[in-house]
């Protein structure tokens, strides 16, 4: 059996992406509140803590020297969010930015199901490793009911980011500008977990988690 805990490394998985998560999220939000508590206006605040995912990403593609399509996508979208500041004075508009980006995203992962390997089935292998990479490669290979359990599991993140974009657009222009951040931030935690829950139950198969 093969089970991968959050955050940590066990036999035949590499390091899960949770750490770098937090970071994205756990960092703005502080940045956010740090600036507005220092005297910072909500547009120059939110303009400067949202460039922190951004230089995360840029400084992980130098260290690792490496990019794939996944990693240039996200690096596309979090470079047009930071350069939205340039082009609106609204802090209303820069939270609902982090929409869009979460939306085509969304996208992204549900119309890999149009191509020949689903989104969930590529990002999944790159935390695996071993005989657990290749159970993996074989399950997708040869057996049908994993292929539809995963096809399933990849429109779940989809629909999840999907849902995550559409709220913070909602949130972003009926909320007090200064509860946006750490309500948004709360939603995704929540929606992940629910998500990542959901995808263990629905690709428990033959003893493989």
């Amino acid at each position: 059996m093969v089970e991968t805990k959050t955050g940590t490394k066990t036999a035949g998985t590499k390091t899960t992406p949770v750490p770098a998560l937090l970071l994205d999220v756990c960092v703005p939000l502080a940045g956010y509140y740090g600036l507005r508590a220092a005297g910072a206006g909500q547009w120059w605040a939110l303009a400067l803590s949202g460039t922190a995912p951004l230089l995360h990403t840029v400084w992980t593609l130098v260290r690792t020297r490496r990019i794939d399509s996944i990693g240039l996508f996200v690096l596309v979208t979090m470079a047009l969010s930071a350069v939205m500041p340039l082009l609106t004075g609204s802090p209303r508009l820069l939270l609902a930015r982090e929409s869009w980006s979460t939306a085509a995203f969304g996208l992204w992962i549900v119309g890999s199901l149009l191509g020949r390997r689903p989104f969930l089935l590529d990002v999944t292998l790159k935390f695996l490793r071993g005989a657990a990479a290749r159970r993996w490669e074989e399950s997708w290979a040869n057996d049908p009911r994993f292929r539809r359990r995963l096809r399933l599991v990849t429109v779940l993140w989809g629909g999840a980011f999907l849902l995550d974009a559409a709220a913070r657009v909602v949130m972003a222009y009926t909320l007090p500008v200064d509860v946006v951040p750490v309500a948004g931030a709360v939603l995704l935690v929540v929606l992940l977990i629910v998500v990542r829950q959901g995808s263990v139950r629905v690709l428990r198969h033959r003893g493989t988690r």
